[in-house]
């Protein structure tokens, strides 16, 4: 069985506490070094420089501490620095996937045990569903040193620590194997994929969405990464649609062990090919969730076999 959900353009989930404009002045108040960062729109309104990675980390530092009583949260430079509205997001749609099973009631709690596979150094989904869901967590990634930032974070927040545990990915060719282990039971698994093909193709990405948010002033060519972002973090080999066919052709070999599988997918043409092959691989459920990510709609895809 196929279902389709679909949201507005700009309309985050309505539990999220980051629907609309930043309360800047709130913010500053509760992690002053953002103060900096501050600047003032055409409308005199308080904003900050999206497009400047310093200032993204900042605003990331205070909203965590501000909504989510996160203390310390530090990534090495170059590493992907994520828009917290949207992956809150992605926690309250799995919330709500959940509740369809437990007559609406959201489950809550340790014992909801969820993977996040290429959690990363920033570790944003086990530190939102920890703090607004109580869901215990197993974060993994294929790259050593952001598996030690990520447990870095979690070791100096003590409201982080009962919730979240790590695994590293040491083979590159798998997703799911050698990480969930025969004694496992997951409700959730979470992905966000590397999107591109190559960083070429990431850079060349970025620097359209940096110019769009300069109006077209930025024409630098060589532009970095304003959200950041590894090698690992944003590429693989064939692009998205190959890490997630390996992904739903893994998640065969889980079928017991995990209520639902999903993953964010950013390229809409994408979907009718995992429709396809999740159809082949006897899918008994199959969910397209569309999001509002900002000024473009994203969406996620989740799957069972129970």
């Amino acid at each position: 069985m196929i279902n389709k959900q679909s949201v507005k353009k700009g309309i985050l989930h309505p539990r999220n506490v980051h629907c609309g404009r930043y309360d800047l002045n709130t913010l500053c108040q509760a992690s002053p070094q953002l103060t900096q960062y501050i600047t003032t729109n055409p409308k005199d309104e308080l904003t900050i420089d999206f497009s400047n990675a310093d200032a993204l980390r900042a605003l990331n530092q205070a909203l965590l501490l501000h909504f989510y009583h996160v203390n310390f949260w530090q990534i090495p430079a170059g590493y992907l620095c994520p828009p917290i509205p949207g992956r809150a997001d992605y926690i309250h749609y799995l919330a709500d996937l959940l509740a369809a099973d437990t007559q609406g009631e959201i489950p809550k709690g340790k014992h909801i045990k969820v993977l996040d596979i290429g959690t990363g150094a920033n570790c944003i989904y086990p530190i939102l569903g920890s703090q607004i869901y109580n869901w215990s967590f197993v974060a993994t990634d294929i790259d050593p040193l952001a598996l030690k930032t990520a447990e870095l974070i979690v070791k100096s927040n003590v409201n982080l620590q009962p919730y979240i545990k790590f695994r590293r990915q040491k083979n590159a060719t798998s997703i799911f194997a050698g990480i969930i282990k025969p004694q496992d039971k997951f409700a959730l698994t979470l992905c966000n994929p590397p999107f591109h093909a190559s960083m070429a193709e990431a850079l060349s990405g970025s620097t359209r969405k940096v110019n769009n948010l300069n109006k077209g002033r930025v024409k630098d060519k060589h532009i970095k990464l304003n959200f950041g972002g590894q090698n690992n973090e944003l590429c693989c080999a064939g692009g998205e649609i190959a890490f997630l066919e390996q992904m739903c052709k893994e998640s065969k070999n889980y079928a017991t062990q995990v209520k639902w599988f999903t993953s964010l997918v950013s390229k809409s043409a994408n979907i009718p090919l995992l429709k396809k092959q999740l159809t082949a691989l006897d899918a008994k459920q199959i969910k397209i969730i569309e999001m509002s990510q900002g000024q473009k709609l994203s969406r996620l895809i989740a799957w069972r076999f129970i």
